[in-house]
């Protein structure tokens, strides 16, 4: 639900209150699941601990998995806001990629259950996600700041976002270690963005 502004371009005070509740409902999903993992996250405790009727939930949220796909939009929002704050600094593609990847890493292991929790949901429900086309999209407002990329690099750009999945999942489940998924990603996107 997006906040309805008025003519002068200000949220509506209900509307406002819309956006508090859905943020008050998506911290207390961010938080069960941060402890618990998905299976914390029932419909009913997080209701309560947002403060809000279970049927309120159910208007913002009709699915547990709807709920989960929002989490994981909040955290790339939160992700896109700080690129934009800070844009990588490096000469090439392949390093202002792997920057936008290192912090998506970093923003996603502060919470490791949350992480965890999220990416596995993802890739077990039929909820459908953009995930890896969220992080394509940042990837490419990085990769060639000046010029229209053509299909064949936007390609490129979604298997190094796939990369990066698969080594989260590796990450998450103890196979691979920070620095080991910081050179995997580093070699990736040298060889996809060579022509960048």
């Amino acid at each position: 639900m997006t906040a309805e502004p008025t003519a002068a371009g200000h949220p509506t005070g209900r509307s406002r209150s819309q956006h508090q509740r859905r943020k008050r409902i998506l911290q207390a999903a961010a938080a069960l699941a941060s402890r618990g993992g998905v299976e914390a996250m029932q419909m009913r405790t997080v209701a309560e601990r947002a403060g809000v009727a279970l049927g309120t939930l159910y208007r913002y949220f009709p699915s547990k998995m709807d709920l989960v796909v929002a989490v994981v939009n909040e955290e790339m929002d939160t992700l896109e806001a700080s690129l934009d704050r800070r844009p990588p600094t490096s000469d090439t593609a392949a390093g202002r990629a792997v920057e936008v990847l290192t912090r998506a890493t970093r923003g996603l292991m502060r919470e490791p259950e949350l992480a965890d929790a999220l990416i596995r949901s993802l890739l077990l429900s039929d909820v459908q996600t953009d995930l890896g086309d969220r992080m394509a999209g940042m990837l490419a407002k990085v990769a060639d700041r000046d010029a229209l990329l053509s299909e064949e690099q936007h390609v490129l750009l979604r298997a190094l976002s796939s990369v990066w999945i698969m080594e989260m999942i590796e990450m998450l489940r103890g196979r691979a270690g920070n620095e080991q998924i910081q050179d995997r990603l580093e070699i990736a996107a040298e060889r996809l963005l060579a022509g960048f």
